[in-house]
């Protein structure tokens, strides 16, 4: 069994709680879903919030769909002046046996934009 690790993102419309854990947690399902994981699989995810999302931890979003066991941890990414607005981010370590090429990495909303190459 190999560690991969699956990059994600998503954009919200505002800093508002409700908003940033709804796109939280469709970030989080649709990872989990389109990789074949169940929460045994998660060794630990990190997200990462622009500066101008402080609303609420993503990470909370995570607990409210079962995944209080896996570690988890929030930042905020770099305030680059040219950076796409309210974006969440996540890197999730998982245990698979896909090779990093069977991995599908997730770009929701206005975070396509982001990895157009790998977005699906």
């Amino acid at each position: 069994m190999a560690v991969r690790a699956i990059r994600g993102a998503t954009q919200v419309d505002a800093d508002d709680r409700e908003e940033i854990l709804r796109a939280t947690r469709e970030l989080v399902s649709a990872v989990i879903d389109r990789n074949g994981l169940v929460s045994d699989d998660l060794i630990s995810i990190l997200f990462t919030a622009t500066p101008d999302l402080v609303a609420e931890f993503p990470a909370l979003a995570a607990r409210e769909l079962g995944l209080g066991d896996v570690p988890l941890m929030c930042a905020t990414e770099i305030d680059v002046p040219h950076a796409l607005p309210r974006v969440l981010r996540l890197m999730a370590h998982v245990e698979t046996p896909k090779s990093r090429a069977d991995i599908q990495h997730v770009y929701l909303r206005g975070a396509v934009a982001l990895r157009r190459d790998i977005a699906q």
